[in-house]
């Protein structure tokens, strides 16, 4: 057939195709953008997940410890009013203080030890509830030990007896009397310890093994666990019955706790 013997289509029908695939255009766009916009949503235990809470919020966040000490502390103790401690390397009366919101907020009477001279005078104003005593706890009594204050600013406040722990750095040496816990608690009539701090650059070995804890039983010891001491640390207290609580690992990698093992399957019901 001959293009001019072709039948020419009519202009009306031309319109109406033309109208029927834009249509279909138009709505094949709405269709996509309606698949592509609502995205596959991921199980709602994913997407939906809450933060981990436990039961050491309530005492969050912390006040004065260098890290959650002071929030474990007060979980153990819910916050019980009046009890009395014991505070071995106490250093500042209230910076990184584990005993500071005891005595402030909870009424805590209490001891605090701390060879460095330079930290009795704020003991000495602004925390009266509290004995300060300036003078190194060791396994002898009535020596004299040569102690260590670190003068760089990069380690504010520290000082020890172990010159091995300063390893170098710009210190002062100066001359400090020693005495055991015992010796110490003796002459101070002490019949009971709820919690005891410790926190004595390596020497805590040496200070534990001058100290009855089997006559005092403190509650809860919080003590600071250096690799080169742990062994000794842990050996001392399963020899007198203490269970370390490794359920506040996760708040504070810097200290140890430890309780008496009958007080520990009585408070977290574990049979040890």
């Amino acid at each position: 057939m001959k293009q001019a013997d072709r039948p020419i289509k009519k202009a009306p029908e031309i319109r109406l195709r033309i109208l029927l695939l834009l249509l279909g255009i138009a709505v094949g766009l709405l269709l996509s953008r309606i698949v592509f916009s609502n995205k596959p949503t991921q199980p709602s235990f994913i997407a939906q997940a809450s933060p981990v809470i436990t039961d050491l919020d309530k005492y969050s966040p912390k006040h004065f410890s260098q890290d959650n000490e002071d929030i474990i502390i007060r979980h153990f103790f819910k916050d019980q009013q009046g009890g009395f401690f014991l505070d071995v390397g106490a250093f500042h009366y209230k910076k990184w203080s584990n005993t500071f919101y005891l005595e402030k907020f909870l009424g805590w009477d209490g001891i605090a030890i701390d060879a460095n001279p330079e930290t009795a005078a704020g003991y000495k104003k602004y925390r009266p509830k509290t004995i300060f005593f300036n003078v190194f706890i060791s396994d002898k009594s009535d020596e004299d030990i040569d102690f260590y204050i670190v003068q760089d600013t990069k380690h504010p406040g520290m000082s020890t007896g172990n010159p091995g722990f300063i390893n170098g750095m710009k210190s002062k040496k100066i001359k400090v009397p020693t005495i055991t816990l015992n010796d110490l608690l003796a002459k101070l009539d002490i019949k009971k310890i709820d919690f005891l701090n410790m926190d004595i650059e390596l020497w805590e070995p040496q200070a534990l093994a001058g100290f009855d804890i089997e006559r005092y039983k403190p509650d809860l010891v919080c003590i600071e666990a250096h690799r080169q001491v742990r062994d000794q640390i842990l050996a001392y207290f399963i020899e007198h019955g203490y269970a370390r609580m490794d359920l506040y690992f996760l708040f504070d990698q810097r200290n140890w706790y430890f309780t008496p093992k009958d007080q520990f399957r009585q408070k977290f019901d574990v049979d040890y």
